[in-house]
């Protein structure tokens, strides 16, 4: 019986590790995405109506031409058209960041659920799997360890995008901008370029984590995929003090807590599945309140966010 009950809490235990692999991909490619653009002094809140419009776009790439790495492209490009036009916007006079962002989120959930419409279906080509559970004697565990390529392109991005930030001339100019931008302009760096390379390449990387989304977990499009995912990546950013490399651990994090509720409903307990399913949401909302100071200021913000800088 013990047996038994160790067999069962090692099977739940790789199904969470799985689950959590899974379901930490979308959040890392916003989170990356959105700790580039407020590094460089902007706010992008119109991640979660780029991850549907990428989600989509990858879908009917995909579907249309039978293969998924084509439709994961045209979702980057999509994402980066997308943080273009929101750059764009918020370099006019007297556009608030926020504002903008909003607008983002409808126009672009408005154009997925446009488009959409024609490419229902079942199942567009998905992306191939790396089988990383050939150690494993029980099949839920070989399939948890069933691991999209993805994850480690998540990987591989947050490294670069680290020596990008700390190592290099653009990435001193990117935290330069963001931090001081009238000191920035002072030594001839341009602000407004900066900013919009930073925000088109930002939502680029978010479009990768919508394609993800229709093209391995959960696989399928419908209007409702994201699940505020790319909202609840600007609260993951903070929480992640906007450091690429805790933007990982971050996502691991949000992941394991959106595959909580579904790994305990496949074991029989179902008393406790919305309660737990709910869990992103609520941290979320936990980590914003704990994020909170008196003066305004979170160790690690860049000092042009929250003004027009």
């Amino acid at each position: 019986m013990p047996h038994l009950e160790l067999a069962g809490a090692s099977v739940l235990a790789a199904a969470l590790v799985g689950a959590a692999i899974r379901g930490s991909i979308p959040y890392m490619f916003v989170s990356l995405g959105e700790c580039l653009t407020e590094t460089s002094g902007r706010i992008n809140l119109g991640m979660e109506g780029i991850l549907l419009m990428a989600a989509m776009t990858a879908f009917a790439v995909s579907q249309s031409s039978g293969s998924p790495w084509l439709g994961a492209v045209a979702a980057a490009a999509v994402g980066g058209l997308l943080g273009l036009l929101h750059a764009a916007i918020t370099e006019l006079p007297g556009v608030n960041d926020i504002a903008a962002g909003i607008a983002m989120i409808v126009f672009g959930s408005g154009l997925a659920f446009f488009f959409g419409k024609q490419f229902v279906a079942p199942m567009a080509p998905q992306l191939p799997v790396l089988d990383l559970g050939g150690w494993a004697s029980a099949p839920a565990t070989r399939a948890a360890f069933r691991v999209s390529p993805l994850f480690f392109l998540g990987i591989l991005t947050a490294l670069v995008l680290h020596y990008l930030l700390r190592n290099t001339r653009w990435g001193l100019h990117i935290r330069a901008v963001g931090d001081a931008p009238e000191a920035a302009r002072s030594m001839g760096i341009s602000a407004r370029k900066h900013r919009i390379l930073a925000t088109t390449i930002g939502a680029a990387l978010a479009g990768i984590g919508g394609s993800h989304l229709t093209l391995y977990f959960p696989g399928i499009w419908s209007e409702g995929i994201s699940g505020g995912q790319g909202l609840m990546a600007v609260a993951l950013v903070i929480f992640a003090r906007w450091s690429p490399l805790r933007c990982l651990g971050a996502s691991l994090f949000f992941g394991g807590a959106q595959a909580l509720g579904p790994s305990l409903q496949s074991l029989g307990l179902n008393g406790v599945y919305h309660l737990l399913n709910a869990s992103p949401y609520l941290l979320t909302l936990l980590l914003m309140v704990a994020s909170c100071s008196r003066d305004g200021k979170l160790s690690g913000m860049p000092g042009a966010l929250g003004g027009r800088g």
